[in-house]
């Protein structure tokens, strides 16, 4: 690189206000630990549970899981504060303890590495289009659609895509016809998994043994409300969990598709929640042992889920594969997580694309947009 070019500045946004901040954390610990630092240079910056908006510390040691205690990581409110995040040139605007409000140099491209609401859910993509600023991840639609786990089933059945079946429950509908919902979550079948509508990494999850116990629903459901006001039911489906990793084409062309993984439960644990997945020894086979015809099955739908949910640059979709060789969808996550435990770069390795690769394309594939409406 000569003396007269610069580097690309790289703004790595990660926290955020959901209940999945301290994941993003150690996302981006990870992807801070392998970009290149030759070719970009890296604004690391954080934001707080509060919603607070800092010039941060990019350390990688920072941002990891402590082993011994289990202890997760999270933004101080220490740094540097940013007035707003960007003006019109996609400059950040920080404010300097001593000199006040002041722009820092312009950023050529953001990494959003955040997870569940307000990160993952259009709402910060929609903040990086006002502004001007190119991101890396699905647009705004996209990102909202794919969060909200009932639009996603609405949207995947209306392209043919089987998903497991379902019963929404709205804030309203829970307030004012509770009897209705929940003779419909009872006609789902006996065992049903209670999830809030727009959270990830398998945050307020309850599995509800017999359906038709109210009791045990109204609890279920109370706890995933208190993530978020919009609930969904889904009925069980007995199978394999197997995942696959999407990325946007480099030359144009049809969704490139990872080997698909299948996920093993810990012991002890009734299924995949936040601590089966990250603080357990839950593991991954990759590729999962699934018939040659399957695996082409499950890869062609990952590439349709991608296309017909709009996604670009990266994603994850999630299936159940049963005993008869059904394939129904059960989730899509427009930011999967890049923690070392994650299945994403597990996946793509397993495929022959290695982490700093990963990071490479998620960060070219936002450069090759323009900035502004999608």
């Amino acid at each position: 690189m000569s003396s007269e070019q610069r580097k690309i500045r790289v703004a790595v946004v990660f926290g955020g206000r959901s209940s999945e901040h301290e994941i993003s954390c150690v996302t981006a610990g990870s992807v801070l630990s392998v970009i290149d630092q030759d070719r970009y240079e890296v604004v690391p910056v954080g934001i707080t549970r509060t919603g607070n908006w800092v010039l941060t510390s990019g350390d990688p040691e920072r941002l990891r899981i402590d082993a011994g205690t289990k202890a997760l990581p999270s933004v101080s409110e220490d740094g540097t504060d940013i007035a707003l995040p960007f003006d019109a040139a996609g400059q950040l605007m920080v404010v300097d303890p001593v000199r006040g409000p002041e722009r820092l140099a312009g950023v050529d491209v953001v990494l959003p590495l955040l997870h569940g609401p307000f990160g993952e859910d259009g709402t910060i993509q929609g903040l990086f289009e006002m502004m001007g600023v190119r991101y890396a991840g699905a647009g705004v639609f996209s990102s909202s659609a794919a969060m909200d786990k009932i639009f996603m089933k609405a949207m995947l059945r209306g392209n043919g895509i089987p998903t497991s079946d379902f019963v929404p429950i709205s804030d309203r509908q829970w307030r004012n016809e509770r009897k209705r919902v929940l003779d419909d979550v009872a006609a789902l079948g006996a065992t049903v998994f209670v999830k809030p509508a727009r959270a990830g990494s398998s945050v307020g999850i309850s599995r509800v043994g017999d359906s038709s116990d109210a009791d045990a629903v109204v609890a279920a459901v109370e706890a995933a409300r208190e993530h978020d006001p919009k609930v969904l039911v889904e009925a069980q489906v007995v199978g394999r969990e197997i995942e696959c990793g999407v990325l946007e084409s480099e030359d144009g062309g049809t969704p490139d598709v990872s080997f698909p993984a299948e996920v093993h439960v810990a012991e002890g644990f009734d299924f995949y929640d936040f601590e089966a997945k990250y603080l357990s020894t839950s593991s991954l086979t990759i590729p999962a042992r699934i018939p040659e015809e399957a695996t082409a099955r499950l890869r062609a739908m990952a590439a349709d889920v991608f296309e017909a949910m709009g996604c670009e640059g990266l994603a994850r979709v999630d299936f159940f594969y049963t005993e008869n060789g059904e394939i129904l969808v059960n989730e899509l996550n427009t930011m999967p997580g890049f923690t070392p435990a994650s299945a994403f770069p597990q996946m793509w390795d397993a495929t022959g694309v290695d982490y700093a690769t990963l990071v490479e394309r998620m960060i070219s594939s936002a450069l090759r947009r323009s900035p502004g409406l999608r």
